[in-house]
Order: structure tokens, then C-alpha cells, then sequence
């Protein structure tokens, strides 16, 4: 897997399949939604790319009331997991109060369309993102229609009937119950 830092070093990519977000711990449920975007980089001849952040968002933005936050995995695990399920390119953007202003358009427009090329957007089921989190259930599928780009909404997805986020794992630690936080993330701390 290749690691690019920022938007402006990145190689000509072939057909980008891009998914966006954190992947804290890279946990089944992030392992699924990476499984749709390699066979949909398999599919149409490209090239699978994950686009994160460093630092987290939410170290940036002070989510939480202030209370510590700890990260699941650290950049370099993150990326060794990633390259395990098939992707193609890791792509970090550093977040900064300026980068969390981007609106949901801009970045598609400005960063995953000019400067990626993007060919396919994988989303999960509920996902959003840029400060304008709160935009209609179609917006990504009205975007790619205006920007000429492909959609792909993954549906939700459980282990054991539970819902499994970074969060959750999170709270099992917090608890101690690393054996209940590894099992959702599929593989040891």
C-alpha cells in the first residue's frame, strides 16, 4: 500500500475508488466497508483509496466537553491494517480548524474530484462529513451526479446483532473488557 501525505503529492491515479474517514482502530465494521471498496476498485479497474486524517478530527474540533481521547491504533497500524484488507493507497490529510470549515461540496469538488480524479465514492449507510454534516440523505448522490462520479452506500453493518463503532470499542476499554473490544475489532490491540 502507498501512504500520501496530503492532496498535492499525490500520483496519477487509475480510476479512484475512494472511502473517507477516521478508521480508529479499523475495526469489522470499517473491515466491510473497505471489502466494498476493493471489489468495487477490483470491478471497474482501479485503484482503492482510503482518504483519513492526522490528527483525529475529534482531537481538533474538542468534541466531548474537553475529556481525553484516546486513539485505538496508532498511523502506522492503522495503515499495516488497512494494506491487510486490499487497499491500494492511504491517503492522510492533515485536519486543521480550516479543513474541518470545508463544506461536504467543496472537498468533493476541490479534493476528491480535481485532485484524485475520483471515479467512485464509498460511503457507509449514514455517513457524512465536511461542516455541513446535516445536508439531506441524497446529497452524496446529488454530487456525484453534478460532479460525474459513481456512489456506493454500503449497508449497515452488525456483528452478533451489535452495532460496532471506534466509540464502542473505546467504552470497552474504558471498562476493561479488552477481550469484548477485540472481538469487535476483529483482530488483537
Amino acid at each position: 500500500m502507498r501512504i500520501c501525505y496530503g492532496f498535492d503529492s499525490l500520483p496519477r491515479l487509475q480510476a479512484p475508488v475512494v472511502t473517507i474517514g477516521s478508521f480508529d482502530g479499523v475495526h469489522r465494521g470499517h473491515a466491510d466497508l473497505v471489502g466494498y471498496l476493493v471489489r468495487r476498485a477490483q470491478e471497474v479497474g482501479g485503484e482503492g483509496v482510503v482518504v483519513t486524517f492526522s490528527p483525529h478530527p475529534r482531537e481538533v474540533l474538542a468534541r466531548g466537553g474537553g475529556e481525553s481521547f484516546r486513539l485505538l491504533t496508532s498511523s502506522e497500524r492503522k495503515a499495516e491494517l488497512l494494506g491487510e484488507l486490499g487497499v491500494d493507497v492511504m491517503v492522510v490529510v492533515e485536519f486543521t480548524p480550516d479543513f474541518a470549515a470545508l463544506g461536504s461540496e467543496e472537498f468533493v469538488r476541490d479534493y476528491l474530484c480535481a485532485k484524485l480524479g475520483l471515479h467512485t465514492l464509498v460511503v457507509g449507510y449514514n455517513h457524512r462529513f465536511g461542516h455541513d454534516r446535516d445536508v439531506a440523505p441524497d446529497h452524496f448522490e446529488r454530487l456525484a451526479e453534478k460532479y460525474g462520479f459513481q456512489i456506493l452506500r454500503v449497508p449497515e453493518y452488525r456483528f452478533e446483532g451489535e452495532k460496532i463503532s471506534s466509540s464502542v470499542v473505546r467504552r470497552l476499554l474504558t471498562e476493561g473488557d479488552v477481550a469484548g473490544a477485540e472481538k469487535l475489532l476483529g483482530h488483537k490491540l
